[in-house]
């Protein structure tokens, strides 16, 4: 997961209403200081921890249920307000080197001019030729991409594909929005819906005591509704966008982005854009491939897209400082994604620093207590959602949660089969989260101002939080455990 913000800068005026939109870095940034006003308020406390091996074998520290206790008031100064985005920077710093160098090696891509020409010269062409298969166009990707998440949990991973699926949807007559959400929004929906994710399900159900990817039969119809419902909504949209452009609220983006045309995008389809392609999509393949064969992560996709950004430089023909211009160029455009990433990982050291993340847990569970069993999971969703605010790593959020919400899962009458189930639905508003780093990744690839996609996005997480409710309902009533 930016403001007209090339990624992010000022943002442009709301026309609806001549109102202005704070900038997002204003937003998290007044978010600092409420949740530092919280941490005066709040008392500290913590759970103790034993360590766990994770199905992987992986180890991690969880909390024990029922060990909680309030320990000295930590109170943190004002001095605070500063150094905790530092902190962030240092916490971030894996995820925020990806993030420069996904910009800068996408910016020489991008220059090579390889990306318009082919969309122009072979997908387009087909795609127009045959209505079938323009039809088949977004429901066959978006559900490609939420398979992706549902299996392998990609998330960081679907950065690279942004710009490849908005030139893509523009040449089609849709709008960057759509481009945007067909990786990210599938994605997401097979995150949050996931049957075999072992980031979420497989930590989630180890640490809860679960049999692993147990009650299998359930989530993989609750994913085809899901990713079903996502897929319409964004259907929907696209024919609304395709029957009139002008309601597309980045409108003007889209037209920036005709008028900005790369220095080598002649309308000569050549043999320098056949191999920049080809070694993007080389690039593609060795990033499924070392995700799922070695686990890759940042510091590999990093790594692999600064070498094919470097590699399409040259195939262009591109002088070492030309390269090095269009780098420094694309890396500058994620400056604004960056510092919102430090400011929102500012969120948790604040919550850590004054040890108020486990009272907030408690507080979360001892509210479910009272409440009839029929609310429960829902409630248990909610509070997944809170703290998936300030949590995003769902193995980091599992550990954090899964030791004293399963337990008392046992307690009010839900399984925890259920409780796990719950869990993973709260991925479900991940999108729409200023300080998610994947949402504002996303965004700073696509440079689309993230109060634009918050206001596109919000009925459809409303329809997805609703969506969440209804699928709670039959674990509940059915006490699901589901061995299959």
């Amino acid at each position: 997961m930016n403001d007209q913000e090339q990624a992010p800068s000022p943002q442009l005026p709301v026309p609806s209403s001549g109102l202005k939109m704070p900038h997002t870095l204003v937003i998290v940034g007044a978010l600092i200081v409420l949740v530092l006003i919280l941490s005066w308020i709040v008392p500290s406390g913590e759970f103790q921890r034993i360590e766990k091996v994770l199905p992987d074998g992986g180890r991690i520290k969880v909390p024990v249920d029922g060990t909680f206790h309030q320990i000295p008031k930590t109170y943190l100064g004002l001095h605070t307000l500063f150094l905790a985005p530092i902190k962030g920077f240092l916490d971030g710093a894996g995820l925020i080197s990806f993030l420069l160098i996904i910009g800068g090696s996408f910016a020489i891509f991008q220059e090579t001019g390889a990306v318009e020409q082919g969309i122009k010269r072979l997908m387009v062409h087909h795609v127009r030729r045959h209505p079938t298969l323009e039809t088949l166009f977004i429901p066959v990707l978006m559900t490609v991409f939420s398979l992706a998440g549902a299996v392998f949990g990609m998330a960081e991973e679907l950065i690279p594909f942004i710009v490849i699926f908005i030139a893509l949807s523009r040449a089609l007559g849709y709008d960057s929005i759509v481009g945007v959400s067909i990786p990210f929004l599938g994605a997401a929906a097979g995150f949050a819906c996931a049957f075999f994710n072992p980031f979420t399900v497989g930590v989630a159900q180890g640490i809860a005591g679960v049999p692993i990817y147990s009650g299998l039969t359930y989530r993989v119809g609750a994913w085809v509704v899901a990713t079903a419902v996502v897929i319409a909504y964004v259907m929907v949209y696209a024919a609304k966008i395709k029957r009139n452009p002008e309601l597309s609220p980045v409108r003007d983006i889209d037209l920036a982005r005709e008028s900005s045309v790369p220095a080598g995008s002649s309308d000569d389809w050549n043999r320098s854009h056949i191999l920049a392609l080809l070694t993007f999509f080389g690039a593609l393949i060795l990033l499924v491939y070392g995700v799922l064969k070695y686990q890759w992560y940042l510091e590999a996709i990093a790594a692999l897209f600064l070498g094919m950004g470097i590699l399409v430089g040259l195939i262009a023909r591109m002088g070492p400082s030309t390269l090095a211009q269009h780098f420094i160029a694309g890396a500058k455009d994620m400056v604004g994604v960056v510092f919102i990433v430090a400011c929102a990982r500012a969120l948790l050291v604040i919550a850590n620093d004054a040890r108020i993340m486990d009272t907030l847990l408690l507080y979360g569970s001892n509210a479910i207590r009272v409440l009839p069993q029929a609310m429960t999971a829902q409630v248990m969703f909610l509070v997944q959602c809170v703290i998936n605010f300030f949590i995003h790593s769902g193995t980091s959020q599992a550990a954090l949660t899964m030791p004293v919400l399963a337990p008392l899962s046992d307690l009010v009458g839900i399984t925890r089969q259920t409780c796990v189930y719950s869990f993973a639905l709260s991925e479900l508003i991940n999108p729409i989260l200023p300080t998610s780093a994947v949402t504002m990744g996303v965004l700073g690839a696509a440079k689309i101002p993230w109060d634009r996609w918050a206001r596109w996005f919000l009925p459809l997480m409303l329809i997805l939080v609703v969506l969440a409710f209804l699928l709670l309902v039959p674990p509940t009533l059915l006490f699901y455990w589901g061995p299959v």
